[in-house]
């Protein structure tokens, strides 16, 4: 039985890139299998947020907890405490992340794209490396192109596999970075409804979007950054139906009637 209650937790995270305050005293806390959904104006610190939580930005100062253990502690810009190294980069493995831009490698197949990461960083056997991802291709309604390489692919074919390299590590956390931004309008929907099988599946992610629809629909919480701050957070009803916070409004506002 874990003796952890949040998978995944953040207290007084701030970043800061010279003068320029992108994240100020971040407060979060995510249950096992809990969608959560942030959304908010360009430059509100949205993917800085999800970057810093996989360390592939590093915090000013802050705590970041993982099931429970403290993973991270930094003020000041010095790490004050941190986990031995080798637990750090197995926590680190429990956090899948899926960007803008697909970033396959373009020399290698599909099912190579996939496999490439369990083979090398958790030395999978290759048999059980290649099952799992032709299942995971089949999971994301592509198994027919395991042997194509991504330029024979649409940009939402590549989102599509993009997650399914990320699963092919057996994350606990999906984190997603505006998954669909860089898609054609007519090629999200197949992305977003992986997503939305995931989601029922139980997998617990944070994501940075757009799709308010997808939103609405899926997300257990909706958070609304702004200027670095989370601004207001509630369930999807609360926060579409019933915005308290004036910034929130003004930004629904603008986003629903564009």
């Amino acid at each position: 039985m874990d003796n952890y209650e949040y998978i995944l937790e953040t207290e007084h995270v701030s970043k800061n890139f010279g003068d320029l305050v992108v994240l100020k005293d971040i407060n979060l806390k995510v249950k096992k299998g809990e969608v959560i959904c942030i959304i908010g104006p360009s430059g509100a610190g949205k993917s800085t947020y999800l970057r810093s939580l996989n360390q592939l930005e590093k915090i000013t100062s802050g705590k970041i907890f993982v099931r429970g253990d403290l993973f991270l502690h930094r003020e000041n810009d010095k790490t004050v405490e941190k986990l031995a190294k080798e637990e750090r980069q197995k926590l680190l493995l429990e956090m899948g992340m899926v960007f803008q831009r697909f970033n396959l490698f373009p020399h290698l197949t599909v099912l190579d794209n996939i496999m490439l990461a369990p083979l090398q960083v958790r030395q999978e056997n290759k048999e059980e490396a290649r099952k799992t991802a032709l299942e995971l291709l089949k999971m994301v309604g592509l198994e027919e192109k395991a042997n194509e390489y991504p330029n024979k692919l649409s940009g939402g074919q590549q989102q599509r596999v993009a997650i399914a390299r990320a699963l092919a590590m057996k994350p606990e956390i999906m984190l997603f970075d505006e998954p669909t931004s860089a898609l054609d309008p007519e090629l999200v929907g197949g992305v977003l409804q992986v997503m939305k099988d995931l989601a029922k599946q139980g997998m617990t992610m944070l994501v940075v979007t757009h799709e308010m629809g997808f939103a609405k629909e899926v997300a257990d919480r909706v958070i609304f950054m702004a200027d670095g701050v989370i601004m207001e957070e509630g369930t999807p009803e609360e926060v579409f139906n019933n915005p308290k916070n004036e910034r929130t409004k003004a930004f629904l506002k603008s986003i629903l009637n564009a």
